[in-house]
């Protein structure tokens, strides 16, 4: 065991704790041979403890993990912040929650780690129980591998408003990494369930989840009644029925129409798919306790993932994201109701999502359920292909397609030809989304020019850059008279044609900049619309456009977007809508709006990951739910909003981009969380009522009684 000293207090407002061994004993039962010190975390920014090897003491190994046993005093959680120190200068840095209560073993892998070195975006929750101990490990490790010793390692404490003790005892280097693999060892069982984690729909065997099966459909309220059999709401004023779902503004506000003229709030829920189960197993078995065997009625459950491309950002980093998957959902149907499974799931699915008042399947549900014709449903026009792209530094699912480039349209047609195949007259399809989170905006205060600076980057044979250029050309004249507007010291106009060009950020001194970009993001938006817009129209003149889906955006592609859709759409991940979107250029544009996506998640019922926007617990779910529905229900200009997703990802990570966190309906064995359901029934319910409150009166002034359509 490695001699310690502690070096100092940075600030030097910390202090020993005056706490004799038999009082600890007593307050957090530490080993009795452990030589332990208390120590005050003071009021100040950020006080610190360093902890090096004593005068004289073998220095500490930089590879491995370091240790130390720690007691957390205070009657809540606190966060500790950690900086490992190599000889050559070298850092690494870890934040760390530690929980009130027993004394545990802190462990600093010293080394860059994260859950994506397991194949997820989320690592277990800590402390955990390995042979007797309980270990908190540092799951997420930024900063540059040390090459010598590890010289010191600081503890620190950001802003502590009153004074917090911590006892410690001493540390030591060890010269594996056993904690983090045993941090990830056997954590999903066969049902794809946290094997370490209990909640009250876990299930221990294949009985009990028939049983609980049972008990939900014998539970299960029955569907609102009203309305026509799309689940449109009669009796607002102004509305006509034209065979087709529609977008109208009535009564003073914007509403989705039905078929048959019924006023439609789109109430609906994303991925409702059997096949969202599915996670990589292959080079990582010991993370599994009880997986099926390969041969046998199992093996349809599993098999092979070869992306043919890595590039983008989803999977940057990520281990483990390709070769055999196990699809622990589909498992479970099977588990539940045999060789049926597949229909049987599909009545159970679409049977509750009607008692839940949902009246829509939002984008990637499976198209049999769909082809039921007892919700709403959506298609997606994805535009790929061998066309160019543009580089925004937001390329999470992909580059922002060129669509300057001819292949786009050739490529549009052919999706348009795809998407609309069989649905085209169908009078049950809301509409088509147009692709899905394209990186329209980079990250960054700048990221508004990423899309403009991005098409000056890159390469010469750019369409997109071409036609860029060229108009730069023709606004400008000369190379010159361009530098002068933009501050660059360039001679003539092949410094932009190179690859790589570094475009000036837009400032108070030049403002053509921001004038130039914009107006070149405003023509590619264009561009993009109307090629996707001229494709889809073609093969489907009856439905809705439903907007681009936007993440990220800018006012040009918005406006863009606005002026050639029957709907936008926007995935807000947000408490609120109204707190993700821009709503001064809405207003102005005053078109209807559909949220594509939003959630809130937990960490409480087995997935590691809290979503986008995590709550506190299960309960905070519902409320988040019931408080974000009220609020779209109530904006005029919001005609509906999509839960993503129907059931939870799997523990170990999603094939896609390893997410894994409880963000659904129903857990991986399908069972429904009781609780969260019944709050969005509820919050359903009374959104319908919401929508139709300013509905009661007879047509505002400007009201047309007649569909509406984008302006040209």
């Amino acid at each position: 065991m490695m001699t310690w000293a502690v070096l100092a207090w940075l600030p030097m407002a910390g202090g020993v704790a005056q706490t004799t061994m038999a009082e600890l004993h007593e307050v957090v039962s530490v080993p009795a041979e452990a030589p332990w010190q208390g120590y005050g975390f003071q009021p100040a920014v950020a006080p610190t403890l360093v902890f090096r090897p004593a005068p004289g003491a073998p220095p500490w190994s930089g590879h491995g993990e370091w240790r130390i046993e720690l007691a957390n005093r205070m009657p809540w959680a606190i966060t500790l912040t950690l900086q490992a120190e190599g000889d050559g200068g070298e850092r690494l840095q870890a934040t760390v929650g530690v929980p009130a209560g027993p004394a545990q073993t802190l462990v600093l892998p010293l080394r860059p780690l994260s859950p994506r070195d397991f194949g997820m975006q989320a690592g277990p929750p800590m402390p955990f129980e390995s042979s007797g101990r309980r270990l908190l490990l540092a799951t997420t490790v930024t900063g540059t591998p040390l090459s010598g010793a590890l010289r010191a390692v600081r503890v620190s404490m950001p802003a502590p408003q009153a004074p917090q003790q911590v006892w410690f005892a001493q540390p030591r280097t060890h010269p594996d990494e056993t904690a983090v693999t045993e941090a990830y060892r056997a954590i999903v069982d066969g049902f794809g369930q946290y094997t370490r984690g209990s909640w009250p729909e876990k299930i221990a065997d294949t009985p009990a989840l028939r049983a609980a099966q049972v008990r939900e459909a014998a539970t299960r309220p029955p569907a609102p009644a009203g309305g026509d059999r799309y689940g449109g709401r009669p009796g607002v004023v102004g509305l006509t029925a034209t065979g087709w779902f529609h977008a109208q503004k009535a009564a003073g506000r914007w509403w989705l129409v039905t078929p048959e003229g019924g006023a439609f709030f789109s109430l609906g829920v994303d991925a409702v798919d059997p096949g969202e189960g599915r996670s990589h197993v292959q080079g990582r078995e010991w993370m599994f306790r009880g997986l099926p065997p390969r041969e046998g009625p199992w093996r349809t459950f599993y098999g092979e993932d070869r992306p043919a491309s890595t590039e983008i950002g989803a999977r940057a980093g990520l281990a483990f994201a390709s070769g055999t998957w196990f699809d622990f959902y589909a498992a479970n149907l099977y588990r539940a109701d045999g060789a049926d499974g597949l229909s049987a799931w599909r009545a159970r699915t679409l049977a509750r999502l009607a008692a839940w008042g949902f009246n829509t399947l939002g984008a990637w549900s499976e198209p049999a359920l769909g082809a039921a014709h007892r919700l709403a449903y959506t298609r997606t026009l994805t535009i790929a292909g061998a066309f160019g792209n543009v580089a925004t530094g937001q390329d999470w699912w992909g580059r922002m397609p060129d669509p300057f480039d001819p292949r786009f349209a050739e490529a549009a047609e052919a999706a348009a030809a795809r998407a609309s195949a069989g649905a085209h007259d169908d009078p049950w399809l809301l509409g088509y989304f147009l692709d899905n989170e394209l990186p329209w905006a980079g990250p960054g205060a700048q990221g508004r020019w990423a899309l403009a600076r991005g098409t000056l980057a890159g390469m010469p044979v750019s369409h997109a850059k071409r036609v860029f250029i060229a108009e730069l050309k023709r606004r400008y004249g000369s190379a010159a008279r361009l530098a002068v507007a933009w501050g660059l010291a360039i001679q003539d106009w092949m410094a932009l044609e190179a690859t790589g060009f570094v475009a000036p950020v837009p400032e108070p001194a030049h403002p053509a900049i921001a004038a130039d970009y914009a107006a070149w993001q405003r023509r590619y938006a264009e561009t993009y619309f109307d090629v996707a817009v001229t494709a889809l129209r073609r093969h489907d003149p009856h439905h809705l456009i439903l907007g681009a889906r936007f993440a990220s955006s800018t006012p040009e592609a918005i406006e863009a977007s606005a002026r050639r859709v029957d709907v936008l759409s926007f995935n807000v991940y947000a408490d609120l809508p109204q707190h993700g979107l821009d709503r001064a250029l809405l207003q102005r544009l005053d078109r209807p709006l559909l949220i594509g996506e939003f959630h809130f998640g937990s960490d409480d019922r087995g997935p590691f990951g809290k979503g986008l926007v995590p709550v506190w617990n299960e309960a905070g779910r519902g409320e988040a739910y019931a408080r974000y529905l009220s609020a779209a229900a109530g904006d005029p200009l919001i005609v509906g909003a999509h839960w993503f997703a129907y059931a939870d990802q799997p523990v170990s990570g999603r094939l896609l981009d390893g997410e894994n966190s409880h963000i659904g309906l129903v857990g991986i064995t399908d069972l429904p969380f009781t609780g969260f359901v019944e709050a969005v029934r509820k919050a359903n319910l009374r959104a319908l009522e919401r929508a139709a409150k300013t509905c009661l009166e007879a047509p505002c002034p400007g009201d047309t009684g007649a569909p509406a359509r984008p302006a040209d």
